[in-house]
């Protein structure tokens, strides 16, 4: 078994001491299309980068990249379905008794009350004790989700998901047909008004980041174009976390780091970041900076498969280890299932924990041979349970992720410290298994453990779930 690594941790004092005044470092960001963006690959190490970034230069990128963002998605769809409830306050909730009473999305009446997507029904009813509360209808969201697509995918083939609510388009191949990418921002906006009953808001720039960040600039209802020489003035006095890829986590660290505006973060060292925050800590200096050139998928084509993982939310918490076992057993199920059809062994999982006061910690650690047996992916998440030296519970939701995925197909090197044969005997049991759940239905066998009820909230459709990471820079 490997070191337990926290995939998650805290920023320490001490950083914030070997990064003071890296925001004021004195180097001007550069801009995509302005003249400044990076010189060399997509993958030359961030030191190269950060030594070069006075002499960045590139061609002026044509605009062209859109981000359309339906506006308060969910409620939105529901004041389509009943009428009787628009110019009303109203809030999609999850259900009390499956423990996802909260706030999914709020009207924009809702939203001048002070009501905020995350927070618990009772916290939006006492801000407005008008509001109107509504069961989410994912498959209507599902509906109006596709029609949108099909809409955009009449101006370009380039059509990226992201979520239900959000696409990017590349339309610099469509000018010829419809104009500016102004002009073909202004027209989709108006037929998604027209023809579904919904606004969105539209972000016109040089490249995705960007032009999500201009869609989130004026909401809603709204077209926003971001050229590159606007940048400087209407970008980088932004607050840092207005970046695509800045989570709390990040905004904190960074802040600790003098790191406020992200023109701060795009002037400071690309080195020091990279050295404090990995990878993405240079890809975020890049973006800063104005140079994303990823490309926009095709609609329909996907993307690579980085890790399979599953959670759920239970009804009542957990209170013992003990009874932390057939959960991981039933999550593992559901990811070493899903391993198999896509072709692919873990090199490593990660578990996720949500205590009663919803605080989330996650852990990760390589497997000490690869497989796609649940068992033994649910023995592995179980063990690095037990070493934990804090354990959060009660805990009211669970989850296991597969990672550092391997084809099928790759060679394996034998491992004198496990038993291979136990786990082929495993894997060779689990394929029984679901080969007769195939023919027989899913409850036709499985382990015994699993024979009781685990009192499962019941689960989000798969498709309202995003369809993974976007594309950005070359892939």
């Amino acid at each position: 078994m490997g070191e337990l690594i926290p995939a998650k941790t805290s920023g320490r004092r001490s950083s914030a001491t070997a990064l003071t005044g890296i925001a004021g470092a004195g180097r001007s960001p550069g801009i995509a299309g302005s003249g400044t963006v990076g010189s060399g690959s997509d993958t030359a190490g961030a030191g190269a980068a950060g030594r070069g970034s006075d002499k960045l230069r590139c061609q002026e990128p044509r605009l062209g990249i859109l981000h359309c963002d339906m506006n308060a998605y969910y409620a939105s769809v529901e004041q389509v379905l009943n009428p009787a409830f628009k110019g009303l306050p109203l809030a999609v909730c999850g259900s009390v008794e499956d423990r996802h009473g909260i706030v999914l999305a709020k009207s924009q009446e809702a939203k001048i009350q002070g009501v905020k997507t995350g927070e618990t029904i009772w916290q939006a009813q006492s801000k407005c004790p008008q509001l109107h509360i509504v069961p989410p209808h994912y498959e209507a969201y599902v509906h109006y989700s596709k029609r949108a697509r099909a809409i955009y995918a009449e101006v370009s083939n380039q059509v990226e998901p992201f979520g239900l609510d959000e696409c990017w388009l590349d339309v610099r191949g469509s000018r010829q047909l419809f104009g500016s990418p102004e002009d073909i921002a202004e027209l989709l906006r108006q037929r998604i008004k027209r023809e579904l009953g919904l606004t969105i808001s539209v972000g016109v720039s040089i490249n995705k980041v960007f032009a999500k960040l201009g869609s989130d600039m004026k909401k809603p209802d709204a077209v926003t174009v971001l050229r590159s020489e606007d940048i400087p003035e209407r970008v980088w006095n932004l607050p840092v976390e207005d970046l695509l890829g800045v989570g709390p986590a990040t905004k904190r660290k960074l802040n600790l780091w003098g790191i406020s505006t992200i023109g701060q973060l795009a002037r400071a060292p690309a080195e020091l970041l990279q050295r404090r925050l990995g990878i993405n800590g240079y890809r975020l200096w890049r973006w800063a900076n104005g140079w994303d050139d990823g490309r926009v998928r095709v609609l329909g084509e996907r993307g690579p498969v980085r890790s399979i993982g599953h959670s759920l939310t239970l009804r009542h918490d957990l209170v013992s280890k003990e009874s932390l076992w057939p959960v991981f057993l039933a999550l593992a199920q559901n990811v070493g299932l899903r391993l198999r059809s896509g072709g692919f062994r873990a090199g490593g999982v990660q578990i996720s924990l949500r205590d009663q006061n919803f605080f989330e910690e996650e852990f990760q650690t390589p497997l000490p041979y690869p497989s796609h047996s649940s068992v033994y992916l649910a023995r592995c998440a179980y063990k690095l349970f037990t070493r934990m030296s804090e354990m959060p519970v009660p805990l009211r939701a669970v989850g296991i992720r597969a990672i550092q995925l391997i084809p099928l197909e790759q060679p394996l090197q034998l491992n004198f410290f496990s038993d291979a044969r136990e786990l082929e005997r495993l894997e060779k049991i689990e394929d029984c298994i679901y080969n007769l759940r195939g023919r027989f239905g899913e409850k036709s066998v499985s382990w015994a453990v699993l024979q009781r009820d685990l009192d499962f909230a019941e689960q989000t459709p798969d498709e309202i779930h995003p369809p993974g990471l976007p594309v950005f820079g070359p892939d």
